[in-house]
This record gives C-alpha cells, sequence and structure tokens, in this order.
C-alpha cells in the first residue's frame, strides 16, 4: 500500500468509489475531497442511505453534491455495483436525501440561535452586517424586495468599506410558509449567521442544500467577506 492511499478494511469504505485525489463519485467517475461528495451506505434492511455524517459502518460510496446526480445514480442502478451487493435505492431517494439536508440545516440553525449566533428580524440583521458580526444572511424567498434590498446594500457597504474580497453570502432557500412549518415559532423573514462555530455550521449545511438544489452550484450572492491582506 503506498503512503498516499488511506488504511482500511475491506468491508470498509475502501475501493468503493476512491482514488489517490480523494473519494470518487460513482456517477461522474471524478475525485473530490468529503466535503464535496455525500456518503452512501446499504442499510441492514438493503435499502441505499445518505450518510451526511459520515459514520455509519460498512462500505460506502460516493455521489457529488448534485439531486441530479443522485437520481441519475438510482435510475442506472450504480449503488448496487459500487457497494457490491443487492441493494435497492428507492426512487425517492434524491428527496430524501433533500428532506435530510433540510433537517441537519434547521438542526444546526436552531444550535446557532442557542449559541446566539443567529439573529432575526431586518434592523438587527441591517446592524449586524454593518457591525461586521454577520457571515451570512438568510432570507424567506418570499420577503419584501425592498427588505432584501436594504440588507444587500449593508452587504455591499461593508464589502467595499472593508475592502472585503467578497460580499457576505446571501441565501433564499424557503419560503415563509415552509419555515413556519419546518421552525414552528422560530420561522423568519431575515436571519444572519454570526461568527462561531455553530454559525459556521449553519453556512456550511446552507451551502451545501443549495449546491445539492441547484446543480452542484453554490448560487450563493456574495462569498466569505474575507478581508484582503
Amino acid at each position: 500500500m503506498s503512503a498516499r492511499e488511506p488504511s482500511v478494511s475491506p468491508e470498509d469504505d475502501d475501493l468503493a468509489g476512491y482514488d489517490v485525489n480523494g473519494r470518487m463519485c460513482i456517477v461522474t467517475r471524478e475525485s473530490g475531497s468529503q466535503d464535496e461528495l455525500i456518503r452512501f451506505v446499504a442499510a441492514p434492511d438493503g435499502t441505499v442511505v445518505a450518510d451526511l455524517k459520515r459514520q455509519l459502518p460498512g462500505r460506502g460510496c460516493w455521489v457529488k453534491i448534485d439531486r441530479s446526480l443522485v437520481d441519475k445514480a438510482v435510475a442506472k442502478k450504480l449503488f448496487a455495483r459500487a457497494l457490491k451487493a443487492d441493494v435497492k435505492a428507492a426512487a425517492e431517494l434524491g428527496e430524501t436525501v433533500d428532506t435530510l439536508l433540510v433537517q441537519q440545516l434547521m438542526q444546526m440553525m436552531n444550535m446557532a440561535r442557542k449559541a446566539g449566533q443567529f439573529v432575526t428580524g431586518s434592523a438587527k440583521v441591517d446592524a449586524a452586517v454593518r457591525s461586521g458580526a454577520a457571515i451570512a444572511v438568510f432570507h424567506a424567498t418570499n420577503a419584501a424586495e425592498d427588505g432584501v434590498r436594504k440588507i444587500d446594500q449593508a452587504r455591499k457597504a461593508w464589502h467595499l468599506g472593508m475592502e472585503t474580497e467578497e460580499e457576505v453570502p446571501s441565501y433564499r432557500l424557503f419560503s415563509e410558509s415552509e419555515m413556519e412549518g419546518l421552525m414552528g415559532q422560530n420561522a423568519f423573514i431575515h436571519a444572519a449567521v454570526l461568527a462561531g462555530q455553530a454559525g459556521e455550521g449553519v453556512v456550511k449545511r446552507a451551502k451545501m442544500l443549495e449546491q445539492y438544489r441547484n446543480g452542484g452550484q453554490s448560487r450563493a450572492a456574495g462569498g466569505a467577506g474575507r478581508q484582503k491582506q
């Protein structure tokens, strides 16, 4: 075994989509880091399940963070080939993964809220952006454009004033009614994520969900907001 290959047992994640540069998508055959791929394993009942936390035992295979590729892997029965087992991938696996990604994001938002790293309301969001405390903002998809525009202006002002490489990213993933169903009384129209472990976890999971829904691409306006050196 070369120094560049991971030490794994035959029954583990081993060669089910591995190359020397990282894990390999079973659909595109392109390699990537674990953060660019979703791991799938066979459940005890023989069904294929997503292992978002990459903690489930057994042989795993990988698909890029793209709903269309998960659907293609199901349609072409690629999971059975990659997992080397008589497994069944449900036709709705792509939708199930979306639901899991949403749940994961909601859980992290609640953690960030409890940690004081998540604020809601247009005035608080605007203040967080202008002070440099915000690392990302969120809007309901049906939020009034005037309110979104004012926060966009704050993002641009911080970006230009502090000469950051990019604006603070902005996400629009759910409507207000969808958030009410997911978050109850914690639903929001505008929100800002603040720096910290939980806040950074929110941004990571929001980016993942957006990539999954948008063909592997993140359409969030702006970026990390890093200052130029």
